[in-house]
Formats: structure tokens, sequence, C-alpha cells
């Protein structure tokens, strides 16, 4: 996300009018719109790996996978987001075809320009989400999974998985990812 918002305040009426009629996308915080940056090669082969796996694992179970040009929306705080990988399985979000309310699943690929708020306030903002159930945040400079779950507590718990693990688990689709299949075509400097 870029630093700077769009000059004017607008609703999130005239939000959905601008994502409809722009070649850009934008996030939606506050009532102003935020330009999307693009993604190095790295960070766009790690989150296809990802959607791959995922789609592969959840097809014909109900849930769906979609990838950064589906928003998420978060209405106890009027925002949008558009996660680089995103799972619901709840049929609420079979409604709507332009945003998903109910995801259990997000995931966010890290980049230098987006990991502090990937980490600090989205963070924040997708906790309010009631379905969400797993956090995932993928570093692309060196393998390195977050995993925040939703405990039964409600409270956000941190595992990491690192170089030296084979997988990565995915409670919250009750999936094992190999580090490998992750990082699948990624060159790390």
């Amino acid at each position: 996300m870029v630093a700077s918002p769009q000059s004017k305040y607008i609703t999130p009426e005239e939000y959905l009018q601008l994502e409809l009629e722009s070649d850009v996308k934008h996030e939606y915080i506050d009532g102003y719109a935020y330009a999307m940056a693009g993604a190095n090669d790295a960070h766009v082969t790690v989150s296809l790996n990802l959607a791959t796996l995922l789609r592969s694992h959840v097809r014909g179970s109900g849930c769906r996978v979609f990838i950064s040009d589906m928003k998420a929306r978060i209405e106890k705080l009027n925002r949008y987001y558009y996660p680089d990988v995103m799972v619901t399985c709840d049929e609420r979000d079979r409604e709507n075809t332009k945003e998903k309310k109910f995801p259990c699943l997000i995931v966010e690929v890290l980049s230098d320009s987006t990991e502090a708020f990937d980490r600090g306030d989205k963070f924040a903002d997708y906790q309010q989400l009631e379905t969400l159930q797993e956090y995932v945040l993928i570093n692309v400079k060196r393998p390195r999974v977050d995993c925040f779950r939703r405990n039964s507590e409600g409270l956000w718990v941190l595992q990491f998985y690192a170089s030296g693990e084979k997988y990565f688990e995915l409670q919250s689709i009750n999936l094992e990812v190999e580090m490998s299949a992750l990082y699948e075509d990624v060159l790390f400097s």
C-alpha cells in the first residue's frame, strides 16, 4: 500500500465505484483510498504457488481460494483490503461476487514497503473478522512463514516456520504445505 491517500474523503459507495472504473487497485481505510503498488517476481511467485496448492486442497470442499484481485471487507471498521491470498468456507460469501466478509484464512506476502503495515495495523483490522482463524505472513527474502492462529480463548498465537523445516501447517483448512513447494522458483539473494 502506498503511504499517501487519495486527497479527499470518499464514501464506501464512491470507493466501490472508483474500483470499478480504475486501472489501479486501491485499499479503503477511514474514507480514503490508497493506491496499491505492483509486486516483484518473488512476491508474485510465492502468492501463485500458495494459491495453487490451496486450490488443489480445497477443491470440492465448498471452500474457495481468492488471490489479490478479491477484496476482503471488514464491516466493523468500514475497510476494504486486497489480501494476497484468502480462503473462505462460509456460504454467506457466495452471495457477493465483489468482496468477501467471512474468510477463515488470510495470507499476506511481505515486501519492504508493506511489512510494518501487514504486521501492525492491517493485522489488527483483520482481527475484527470473526470468522478469521489464521493470518499468515510469508517472507520472500528468506524462507520464513509466520502463522498467527486464533485460539479457543480468542487470543492470537504465533507459530513460525523457518528454513530448516520441511512443512508449515495451515490448521484453518487442515493442510500441511511443503516449504519447498511454497518457495519453488524463488531465488533468495
